[in-house]
């Protein structure tokens, strides 16, 4: 890690959850009643859905709403320039799966710790800032997942800083062959509205005002919102919908979605299986008749059923 602000480490952050979140979770990314191991918190299997954690940054252990802009500006990073959150979009997110969630917090302590890899200076489209974060129990100190993200500040460049790194990419099959699964996810006027009570109240997603302002003519879908939810139809359609079939997941966040769009995923099974026996698969999901909304789309799952076939 270089540049300005790498290696800085935020302050730990107290995180919490109860049942109850875990269930308006699953409910809000598209679970349904033949899942009622996220769903009902009697079930025998009863299980966090495993992406969970990351709304914790968002959430933290309040029950209340949270004002976003404000507790996006709590903390300064040295060396780094001021960043306005009314203009960030998420850029990128990769989630690692290590220990399965406990159904409730409660009787134990959790804490997010949050690492800057680093800001990089992207020139008059804006700054990209990547972290890493760890969820972690503070009486064990084992880390029950990890997230690495990075959030695009709109118009917020040419400061001088670094360009960044190039990423990595995990494109479709080329030449492009037909998906092994395709499934489709109907978003609504209220998507947005529903997801957004598990913590992620930024504005953007609610009232037009914010996303007039950001040339998109109005509130658009969280981003994070179509990430979950292909993650959770990427499980139930290749995992068997058991949570300890994901091992690791990520996705770019390539354009908007607004309210009432159709999502369509395409994913592949790449063959590659490792020595635990997941299988990386590739994926992209695009508004129906539209552009892709999720890029480098890539996971790790243990597949139930079916054949794989090389890319």
């Amino acid at each position: 890690m270089s540049g300005p602000g790498a290696g800085f480490k935020y302050p730990p952050v107290k995180v919490s959850w109860l049942k109850r979140d875990a269930l308006l979770f699953a409910s809000s990314i598209g679970a349904t009643a033949d899942e009622l191991h996220f769903l009902y918190e009697l079930h025998p299997n009863f299980t966090v859905f495993p992406t969970y954690p990351i709304i914790l940054p968002f959430k933290t252990n309040t029950q209340e709403v949270v004002d976003f802009y404000a507790a996006e500006k709590a903390v300064k990073i040295p060396g780094a320039p001021d960043l306005d959150a009314k203009r960030v979009l998420d850029g990128q997110r990769l989630m690692r799966f290590l220990k399965p969630l406990p159904p409730t917090s409660e009787g134990r302590s959790f804490e997010l710790r949050t690492t800057v890899i680093g800001i990089y200076d992207k020139g008059r489209p804006g700054s990209v800032l990547e972290t890493q974060t760890d969820l972690v129990d503070t009486q064990s100190g084992e880390v029950y997942s990890q997230a690495v993200g990075s959030a695009f500040y709109v118009g917020q460049g040419n400061w001088g800083g670094p360009k960044g790194p190039a990423t990595v990419n995990f494109p479709p099959p080329s030449p492009r062959r037909a998906p092994d699964v395709t499934f489709a996810d109907q978003t609504t006027e209220e998507t947005a509205l529903l997801y957004r009570l598990n913590g992620d109240y930024n504005p953007l997603h609610a009232t037009p005002e914010p996303g007039v302002k950001m040339g998109f003519g109005g509130a658009i879908i969280h981003g994070l919102y179509s990430w979950n939810s292909t993650a959770h139809l990427l499980l139930k359609h290749l995992g068997g919908g058991d949570a300890a079939n994901i091992r690791e997941y990520q996705a770019r966040f390539a354009s908007p979605v607004k309210p009432g769009d159709k999502l369509v995923t395409s994913a592949w099974r790449t063959g590659d299986v490792n020595a635990d026996g997941f299988e990386e698969i590739r994926f992209e999901t695009a508004i129906e008749g539209g552009k892709v909304c999720l890029s480098n789309g890539r996971a790790l799952i243990k597949v139930v059923g079916g054949k794989s076939s090389k890319l």
